[in-house]
């Protein structure tokens, strides 16, 4: 229990952080139509915040299927990637079902804390510490959802701006230390600015995925990753 318990003690500052950014899930889902249980399930079987931003977007415009499988795809396909490399510090307690459960929860925050521990780490703390966050997400989304259907509509309208502030959160920094970043970020911003005044027709869904498509092709030929050459003996 040492092991579990550390892991929760881990994940409480991640709790706090997802309380605040979920409780804005909660508002903008119950401003788009969805009810606060829904909200709440939408939350308790997805930990993905970009992901489900665009998925409520997507369902409320009742985009297709395929719109939100490409979509999801896109947005969620670097978790693929983080569960690789921290598969590389699990120790022996991780059975395959254990890796299965751990891979629900891998999120950025849950990935970076993991990845910066000292040697090897155990599913018990792994499962500490998804546990906490998983309820931060799923408590903030409900009391979002409550306040959003008591609340007058000028004051959730303006707290629904906490997840794109979020976002803002995310890309900003990056974005001044980094050319390549920047030139992205810009990228996807006026592809989105075109596809929703000047391609209309586009549904949303298939918007994010040629806004992620073309920002991430422009990135890669303007700022290409050097490989790193061995240096000859």
């Amino acid at each position: 229990m040492q092991a579990f318990i550390r892991g929760m003690r881990h994940g409480i500052p991640i709790a706090l952080g997802y309380l605040s950014v979920s409780f804005g899930f909660g508002i903008l889902a119950v401003r788009l139509g969805f009810d606060v249980w829904t909200a709440t399930a939408i939350s308790m079987t997805n930990l993905t915040s970009a992901g489900q931003a665009a998925g409520l977007t997507i369902m409320s415009e009742g985009g297709s299927y395929l719109e939100m499988a490409l979509t999801q795809l896109l947005i969620n396909l670097r978790y693929a990637l983080m569960g690789i490399s921290l598969s590389q510090k699990l120790d022996n307690s991780f059975t395959t079902p254990r890796r299965c459960i751990a891979a629900f929860g891998i999120t950025d925050e849950i990935f970076a804390v993991s990845s910066a521990q000292v040697g090897r780490i155990s599913a018990k703390y792994m499962y500490g510490m998804i546990l906490i966050a998983f309820l931060g997400w799923s408590l903030g989304t409900f009391l979002g959802g409550f306040a959003g259907e008591l609340l007058p509509e000028p004051v959730t309208s303006a707290m629904g701006l906490a997840l794109y502030g979020m976002f803002l959160a995310i890309i900003v920094p990056p974005a001044r230390k980094s050319r390549g970043v920047l030139l992205v970020v810009i990228t996807a911003a006026v592809c989105s600015v075109i596809c929703r005044y000047l391609l209309p027709f586009i549904s949303s869904g298939f918007a994010v995925i040629l806004c992620a498509v073309a920002a991430a092709a422009v990135g890669a030929v303007c700022f290409p990753v050097k490989e790193e050459t061995e240096a000859e003996a």
